[in-house]
């Protein structure tokens, strides 16, 4: 399987640098990463050759609560996640309660490298007032 989208590694070509696994490794992450963060600040609707790429709009999802809403926002990125982002297996995601802040959402999504199915990722998700998420390892 592939570790970096096709424009990374176009870039990483001029390199021609082979790092060792660690490095390799980390690469992948900062790859993922940078993807889930623009899948995820995608609405669905505005990629015409795959219309559900992204997430509806997460700032008028109806609920009868917080822990309702939570819960399907919790499904649409867990959802989403699984299917455009083929490098990461058992994608779970689990809300987070933080009553430091109570105007944004916080998720960890955990995961394993599909190319090492041994290594688990945690990724720190946090969808703020405005409708961004915003990734971090």
């Amino acid at each position: 399987m592939i570790q970096e989208r096709l424009l990374e590694r176009i870039a990483n070509l001029e390199k021609k640098r082979y790092p060792d696994q660690p490095a390799h490794t980390a690469r992948q992450l900062n790859s993922i990463i940078s993807h889930l963060t623009r899948l995820l600040n995608t609405r669905q609707g505005s990629v015409a050759i795959a219309p559900d790429f992204g997430v509806p709009d997460i700032t008028n999802i109806p609920g009868n609560n917080i822990r309702d809403i939570r819960e399907r926002i919790e499904n649409i990125i867990e959802e989403v996640v699984r299917k455009y982002e083929p490098r990461l297996t058992n994608v779970r995601m689990v809300m987070q309660e933080d009553d430091r802040d109570n105007f944004s959402l916080r998720f960890r999504l955990e995961a394993n490298l599909a190319e090492h199915d041994n290594i688990p990722v945690i990724f720190e998700t946090v969808v703020s007032t405005e409708g961004r998420i915003i990734i971090s390892s």
